[in-house]
């Protein structure tokens, strides 16, 4: 399906990002994955031919701009975007300071934003492209104790919205993936994290996650990246500025 297409995924080193980049190499497609960590990069290099590792900080424009930059050198105009580089970290509003906001700003939207426009700058003239942002179900509604990452997830799917009104009817969309919580290492930092603010156990900090997808069990990351999978083959060519849940029930 992907064929000779090139493919960028930010935080692709782990989790979902990296279930994404498999999928979409499985597909046939040269993949890009970018991170900040050059070694988990490099592990996830050694295991699929068809991806390709740039260091790369979502947060620093200039990081972001070299990355692609280089990653159109090796491999030519990126035809399909994943922003999905992003963190999750919970606190109370009266705890959290300017700078702990500007930190999950300038990681999930501010590089969101980076991401998405510099895949526009070679994207612009393809009769084909597909940009996804990966926000969250805290995108979707607010999330207790997150207000900070909530804000920024919302803000992704705002940015998603008004670009696929930018770029409609050009053969490129734009679309974003909501998942509830998914089995990856945020889950087990998150464990930790909740355990220690709320006095709860980690066995009970992690039934609160799971209980909180309606269907009660964590979302696999393959799960979140048949949806990326689906969005770029040419039939869904008409999904545009949507918000697809992945939760295991209503959001």
């Amino acid at each position: 399906m992907l064929e000779g297409k090139h493919a960028l995924v930010t935080g692709g080193g782990t989790g979902i990002g990296l279930a994404i980049a498999q999928a979409l190499a499985d597909a046939g497609a040269q993949v890009t994955i970018t991170g900040r960590r050059a070694e988990v990069l490099a592990a996830a290099v050694a295991e699929n031919e068809r991806l390709n590792a740039i260091v790369m900080d979502v947060a620093n424009e200039d990081s972001v701009s070299a990355g692609f930059a280089l990653a159109v050198e090796e491999r030519g105009p990126v035809a399909v975007c994943v922003a999905n580089a992003g963190i999750a970290e919970g606190r109370a509003l009266h705890k959290s300071d300017l700078a702990f906001w500007r930190k999950i700003m300038a990681i999930n939207l501010d590089g969101a934003f980076l991401t998405l426009r510099e895949a526009m700058r070679t994207m612009h003239g393809l009769d084909y492209g597909r940009a996804i942002a990966v926000s969250s179900i805290a995108g979707l509604r607010g999330l207790k104790g997150a207000s900070a990452y909530t804000a920024s997830k919302h803000g992704m799917i705002g940015l998603v919205r008004a670009l696929s009104e930018d770029f409609m009817g050009s053969g490129i969309t734009f679309n974003a993936l909501c998942p509830g919580y998914v089995d990856t290492a945020i889950v087990d930092r998150n464990v930790k994290s909740i355990s220690a603010r709320a006095g709860i156990s980690e066995d009970d900090a992690l039934k609160l996650m799971v209980n909180s997808n309606p269907h009660k069990r964590l979302i696999a990351p393959g799960e979140v990246a048949a949806a990326a999978l689906w969005l770029c083959n040419e039939a869904s060519g008409s999904v545009n500025g949507q918000c697809i849940e992945i939760a295991g029930g209503q959001v």
